[in-house]
C-alpha cells in the first residue's frame, strides 16, 4: 500500500498527528488526555510514517532507538517520584513551582513530569514493537 498519494501525504500527516499528541499530552491535566492517550496518537504516528516511507526513513526521524526514548521516559517518571522524596513528601506527592518565562508565570509540576514519561515510554515502546514487525514484515 505504497501509492504515491499515501508517500506524499504520510509526513504532512504524521507531523500533524505528532502535533495533536503533544497537545492531548499538555491538557491531560484538566481534561481527559494525558501522555498514555498522546503516546498513542504519536506511535501510531510514526507507524503510518513507516508503512508509508519505510522503517529506515522512521529510525531518522526519531533520531534515537525507540528503547532508548522509553528509557528516558521510564527515568522522568521515576524522577518525578523521587523529587517529592528530597521534599520530605510522601513518595509521588505533586509538587508544584511558578517559574517566569518572559514575564509569563508558568505552573510546573512533577504530575506533568510523570505524564511526560510515560508518553515517551509508551512512544518508545509501541514504535519499537512497530518497527519490529514493519522489518519483519518486509524480510
Amino acid at each position: 500500500m505504497r501509492t504515491i498519494i499515501f508517500r506524499f501525504t504520510a509526513p504532512y500527516l504524521t507531523a500533524l498527528m505528532v502535533l495533536f499528541s503533544i497537545f492531548v499530552l499538555l491538557r491531560g491535566h484538566n481534561d481527559p488526555g494525558g501522555g498514555f492517550i498522546g503516546g498513542l496518537i504519536a506511535a501510531s504516528a510514526f507507524a503510518i510514517y513507516g508503512i508509508a516511507c519505510g522503517v529506515a526513513a522512521v529510525r531518522r526521524a526519531l533520531g534515537f532507538h525507540p528503547m532508548a526514548i522509553a528509557a528516558a521516559g521510564l527515568f522522568a517518571a521515576v524522577c518525578a517520584g523521587i523529587f517529592s522524596v528530597f521534599a520530605k513528601s510522601g513518595f509521588m506527592t505533586g509538587l508544584w513551582i511558578f517559574p517566569k518565562f518572559f514575564g509569563t508565570e508558568v505552573a510546573l509540576s512533577t504530575p506533568m513530569l510523570f505524564d511526560i514519561g510515560v508518553y515517551l515510554v509508551v512512544v518508545g515502546g509501541i514504535s519499537s514493537i512497530a518497527l519490529a514487525l514493519e522489518e519483519r514484515e518486509s524480510d
